[in-house]
């Protein structure tokens, strides 16, 4: 049902109580008439005649007052009448302070995000994610317009933005130090010691001949002439080549140890050295900053918006593949595990309050301005739609209290 259709039941049930309201009003004037028509015949006919005139006196008194909430009874100019249209942004204004005060305080919002289970929540949709109907169509739909409203360029900086300071605040060389301790202890420091040794010899093969080169160059004239030079190199090519397949094939290599020794070390001064750790960040504010960096994080962007707006315009095609059971995976694990769930609700609770310490006054003002922005008719109308009903009730029962009232006066004045 769209909203309009769920918005015309509020507009016939409005005017159906006014002319009920209305009515009932008619009606008593009618009886007045009548029951003071027929009062000489019979003493009964008084009470109805009392009852008649006070219930128009109170349904007309209660027509007055809720007609003057919205606008000039019969159109004219009285005063104190027309009341919300004259204060509509008065009005708008106290609403907006009212969500201000009430709504939009952090501490509030943060006490509400408490009792949300959010992560569960999420869980489901992940785990569970629905087929078909509005909220998957609205969903995508929803994601591809804010995506393509928002525009490449604004949304690339952001991302690339965010990006950058998470890595600026990123202190990287005491988490290397952990990560190269943490892989020594497991011996996963040994395949890249290896791959080193055969990076060396291959290395070594390849420019094999620039290193006789160089002996050649850097040969006396006597052993170039007798040819030792090349005797010379050879001897320290094969003694070099001889060492890295030792080094290769024995793991308790005494070169290999020293290696392992001088990894140890880095990983303790990139942990603890203060001076190692400065360098590493001047390093990394450095690369940051080089372009290549900027231009890597650009395709980054590039490639996660080209799959966020692949996926909010077929998303059967992406729950289907291994994006999906990874979605389905994710989602099952924030049911389950209660840490993570824990995790995930504390980011939502802080990054909510967040955004409305950042932005509440920004939510105020644009309450405020929007109402001011409406004109009196349609505030006018947006109002009486909502509260109509009970305020023709109010008339209502004006009309039959004020009747009842004056049935109890009448019977007060004939008994004294």
């Amino acid at each position: 049902m769209s909203l309009r259709e769920r918005a015309l039941p509020t507009h016939s049930g409005v005017r159906n109580m006014r002319i009920i309201a209305t009515g009932l009003l008619v009606a008593m004037a009618a009886l007045f008439f009548i029951a003071g028509t027929l009062r000489p015949l019979h003493p009964a006919w008084g009470y109805v005649r009392a009852f008649a005139e006070a219930a128009m006196v109170g349904g007309l008194a209660d027509w007055f007052a809720v007609t003057a909430l919205f606008r000039h009874p019969l159109g004219l100019p009285i005063p104190h009448t027309a009341i919300i249209p004259r204060n509509k942004d008065r009005i708008g204004d106290s609403l907006a302070a009212f969500l201000r005060s009430n709504f939009l305080v952090p501490r509030v919002v943060g006490r509400r995000m408490a009792r949300l289970d959010v992560a569960r929540a999420i869980g489901r949709v992940l785990a569970a994610p629905p087929r078909e109907g509005a909220m998957r169509a609205g969903a995508g739909k929803l994601a591809e317009t804010l995506l393509e409203s928002l525009g490449d360029e604004r949304l690339g900086q952001l991302f690339k933005s965010a990006a950058t300071q998470r890595l600026k605040a990123l202190e990287i060389a005491p988490l290397a130090g952990q990560l190269m301790a943490a892989a020594m202890a497991e011996d996963r420091h040994r395949p890249m010691i290896n791959s080193a040794i055969l990076w060396a010899g291959r290395t070594l093969e390849a420019n094999e001949h620039l290193f006789r080169q160089m002996i050649h160059e850097r040969a006396g004239s006597v052993l170039r002439w007798t040819g030792l030079d090349e005797t010379l190199s050879t001897k320290i090519l094969d003694g070099l080549f001889r060492l890295l397949g030792d080094m290769a094939e024995d793991r308790d290599h005494p070169l290999r140890a020293k290696a392992e020794e001088g990894l140890a070390r880095l990983a303790e001064r990139l942990q603890h050295d203060p001076e190692l750790q400065a360098k590493v960040s001047a390093f990394r504010d450095s690369a940051l900053a080089n372009p290549a960096v900027g231009a890597w994080l650009d395709g980054m962007w590039q490639n996660a918006r080209a799959a966020m707006l692949r996926a909010a315009r077929d998303p059967d095609s992406v729950a289907a593949g291994r994006f999906g059971e990874a979605m389905r995976q994710i989602g099952k694990r924030l049911q389950e595990d209660v840490r993570v769930r824990l995790a995930v609700n504390r980011f939502a609770r802080r990054a909510t309050v967040a955004l409305v310490a950042s932005y509440g006054d920004g939510i105020v003002t644009l309450v405020s301005e929007t109402v001011r922005g409406w004109d009196a008719r349609t505030v006018t109308s947006r109002l009486e739609n909502a509260v109509g009903r009970d305020l023709q009730y109010i008339r209502i029962n004006g009309t039959v209290v004020g009747g009842l009232v004056g049935v109890a006066i009448h019977i007060v004045e004939n008994v004294t």
